[in-house]
């Protein structure tokens, strides 16, 4: 799971190369090496409450997807799978249709007020609901209204953290109210 290794293809090393960041990237290729999510990575994806899903479609364009829901909706199945239940929505199954062609994905999770931000490269695989009841009773929200339509499954290739520079800090209404309350 080394994330420079599948992320530094060679026009992005050669880039590097030109800018002067490739001998501290070469280092990070040799030595950045994870066997699965540690418990730090495990307790930022179950308080996060939304992440970004970037797929490739068809027509060979990018597509971003912003999914949320209650904190904890994206379950940590083991340290190299993720699930959730993916949920009803506009109805236009971009990501769906892109996944069907190329389950290649990459997921961002941010941490806006710890000014933190996850990156994964993950394969994807779409179950139906029915397929798997285990998994899809594993995944079930509780106290929460949504119409689940399939289980989305992240099989983790690679992660790593992106550095906090120019991410500004945002919070929820219930993070505020937290904070106010504290004093």
């Amino acid at each position: 799971m080394n994330y420079a290794k599948l992320a530094f293809t060679d026009a992005i090393k050669k880039i590097q190369e030109q800018q002067g960041s490739r001998k501290s990237y070469e280092r990070m290729e040799r030595f950045n090496s994870k066997e699965g999510l540690t418990s730090n990575e495990i307790s930022m994806i179950e308080s996060r409450d939304s992440f970004y899903i970037a797929s490739i479609g068809e027509n060979g364009f990018p597509y971003i997807q912003h999914r949320g829901g209650p904190k904890g909706f994206l379950k940590v199945i083991n340290p190299k799978t993720l699930g959730f239940l993916d949920f009803s929505g506009n109805m236009q199954y971009i990501s769906v249709g892109n996944i069907a062609t190329n389950n290649k994905v990459s997921l961002i999770l941010m941490d806006y007020p710890q000014r933190a931000r996850l990156k994964i490269y993950a394969e994807v695989h779409i179950h139906t609901l029915e397929e798997d009841s285990d998994l899809t009773k594993s995944l079930s929200l509780e106290n929460y209204k949504h119409r689940p339509e399939r289980i989305m499954v992240f099989h983790i290739k690679a992660f790593d953290w992106n550095c906090p520079q120019h991410i500004t800090p945002r919070y929820t209404a219930e993070e505020v109210d937290a904070i106010l309350a504290e004093n």
